[in-house]
This record gives C-alpha cells, sequence and structure tokens, in this order.
C-alpha cells in the first residue's frame, strides 16, 4: 500500500512533466465595440481580442484550433514600424491584414500556413495587424486601402 506522500509526488511528477505538452490557447478578452472595416462593398465588423501588450502580441492565437467567423485579434505595436509575424504553433490558416497608423490596410497576406515558422513581413510601417480565419478577406471583400475603425485605431 502507497502512503500519501508517495502518491502526492507520483502526481507532482505527472504535472511537472506534462506541462510542456499541456499547452492551453490564451484567449484575451473579446472588446466590446466591434471593429469595422470600410470595404468598397461596404462596412463588414468583427468582434476583436486586443493585443496590446508584449506577451499578449508574441502568443496571438497560438494553439487555437477555431475561431468563429466574425472574430479576430488585434495586435497594437507601441509605433509604427515594419511588422513580421509568423505561424508557429498556430493551427489554424489567417489572413493577415496589415494596417497603418491612420487605419489604412496596406497589406494581405492571405491564408496562412499553419505551423510554419516562415516570416510574413507587413510590407512597409505599420502599426497594427489584424488576424482572422483565413478566407475571410475574400469572402468579405476586405482589400488593399480598406480603412479600418475601432477605438483602439489612431483617428
Amino acid at each position: 500500500m502507497r502512503t500519501f506522500k508517495q502518491v502526492a509526488l507520483f502526481f507532482l511528477a505527472i504535472l511537472i512533466f506534462a506541462m510542456p505538452v499541456m499547452v492551453v490557447a490564451a484567449e484575451l478578452p473579446t472588446d466590446p465595440e466591434r471593429l469595422v472595416i470600410e470595404t468598397g462593398a461596404g462596412p463588414v465588423d468583427f468582434s476583436v481580442e486586443l493585443a496590446l501588450s508584449p506577451a499578449d502580441r508574441a502568443s496571438g492565437l497560438m494553439n487555437r484550433n477555431s475561431m468563429a467567423t466574425d472574430h479576430g485579434m488585434l495586435f497594437k505595436f507601441d509605433q509604427s514600424r515594419q511588422v513580421l509575424m509568423w505561424m508557429k504553433n498556430t493551427p489554424l490558416p489567417l489572413d493577415m491584414l496589415f494596417i497603418d497608423e491612420a487605419g489604412v490596410v496596406i497589406r494581405i497576406a492571405k491564408e496562412t500556413t499553419p505551423f510554419s515558422e516562415t516570416v510574413i513581413p507587413s510590407g512597409g510601417p505599420v502599426r497594427y495587424v489584424l488576424e482572422l480565419n483565413g478566407g475571410t478577406a475574400d469572402k468579405r471583400g476586405i482589400s488593399m486601402g480598406d480603412k479600418a475603425r475601432h477605438r483602439v485605431i489612431s483617428k
């Protein structure tokens, strides 16, 4: 018969060794204000999680297996600059909208490859990146030059 201490140590060992495998996808709170993109065919809107801190931007949508069709994640950087993204540990194909200081979409990386470590550049200085489910930009008629509006995006 095992003692309580032996059983406790056994479960502690399982936790210590299993933790690296038990990666849980962290969800940020959904912002109450919807993000709106003014397209040539009219406005389209999304509920968004806000990745504002370096830690939130670093994890992004990693380890997420699903996301609602009208949902996305808006990354805000401290200043306008060239931004490099990747898909490491991200199982969802994404559309990445690179957005400048004024809210204008300057580049769209469509249907990015899940789990890829290939760098995806912004193609110029941006302040924001909006990640949506892969294929959303085409389905919703979002193009370069469209304007994004949200309280986090500078006016």
